[in-house]
């Protein structure tokens, strides 16, 4: 099926990156349509996240300095004993003029903020935090089809551009037999990223929130795989639809991820829900916020419910940390 037809600039840089090929691969167009520095979808200079007109969706960073306070005070509980005024607290991919510890009041020595276009260097004794990076990395797409993997492409058909496969060689984890149909969304340049970060020389903690599953949900449970897109609050599988104007995200595998920390001396990886972490990590934070809140349904109260309510995005989204000490 021809989805809706992509601008002229975007239809050319495909052309152009297409070459002789007969299809991209969807990993490729995915890195054009998120990261090309004219066409790219987080290249450009606008608001992406947030309730106001024109933003395509929301997450834990728009409820406002609570979410940054959660993750201070988590930090904070996780490094006890050390002389956190030592450690560089440095977020990755954070969206355009906004920071998760913006009227924050921390106890680290320095805070760095890296953008989507921004070289990551890191060293020395460092939080290193990431809030929905890793599941906006390009990921490739597989379909079991006759008894092989094929990898799912984009085409230009008639003006615009269709899904089609191409031969491809499957990583060595996945089944030899599926049903017929089954799609794995495999979140393989996310686990690239995490090697990148966790190689370079520093030690400290490593944060990530984020949505994911583990490798046999993936692998068993999602046969529709678990790519979408996301435009002005509304989602969609229509994944080839305007590309540099949507959102295209997929879950994380989080046992690869973890894998990745380990390998790098991270240890032990942990995995927990949104909602559990901070209630075990940032336990006194959350219970002073709640006295203090307890005569009123303020901002801040309907904030801490939707960041810790397993209805909403207490269970929607997970944690991931670990250290390097």
């Amino acid at each position: 099926m021809t989805s809706t037809a992509p601008s002229t600039g975007f239809l050319a840089l495909f052309r152009r990156r297409l070459g002789d090929r007969p299809a991209l691969p969807f990993a490729e167009f995915m890195e054009l349509a998120l990261y090309d520095r004219e066409q790219g979808y987080y290249r450009q200079a606008r608001p992406r996240v947030g309730y106001g007109s024109g933003t395509d969706f929301f997450t834990a960073s728009t409820s406002g300095p609570i979410f940054g306070e959660l993750i201070c005070a988590a930090a904070v509980t996780l490094l006890a004993g050390k002389n956190l005024r030592e450690f560089t607290f440095v977020e990755l991919g954070a969206e355009p003029e906004t920071s998760v510890l913006d009227r924050v009041e921390h106890p680290f020595g320095a805070v760095r903020t890296l953008r989507v276009a921004d070289a990551v260097t890191l060293a020395g004794p460092c939080v290193v935090f990431s809030n929905e990076l890793f599941d906006a990395q390009p990921f490739r797409r597989f379909i079991f089809e006759r008894g092989a993997w094929r990898e799912l492409a984009v085409a230009e058909r008639g003006g615009g551009l269709a899904e089609t496969t191409i031969a491809a060689t499957a990583p060595g984890v996945f089944p030899k037999v599926a049903p017929e149909g089954y799609v794995i969304d495999a979140p393989l340049a996310a686990v690239e990223l995490l090697r990148r970060i966790a190689g370079q020389p520093w030690k400290g903690l490593f944060l990530a929130a984020d949505y994911g599953k583990s490798w046999r949900e993936l692998a068993e449970a999602t046969p529709q795989g678990t790519a979408r897109a996301f435009f002005q609050h509304t989602q969609s599988n229509d994944l080839l639809a305007r590309p540099g104007s949507q959102d295209l995200t997929a879950h994380v595998c989080w046992d690869w991820l973890a894998a990745a920390l380990e390998e790098a001396g991270f240890g032990p990886a942990i995995v927990e829900s949104q909602e559990a972490f901070f209630i075990r990590h940032a336990a006194d934070f959350i219970s002073a916020t709640a006295a203090a809140e307890a005569a009123r349904f303020s901002r801040k109260k309907l904030s801490l419910l939707q960041l810790l309510h397993p209805s909403h995005l207490g269970q929607k989204f997970q944690v991931l940390h670990a250290q390097r000490l």
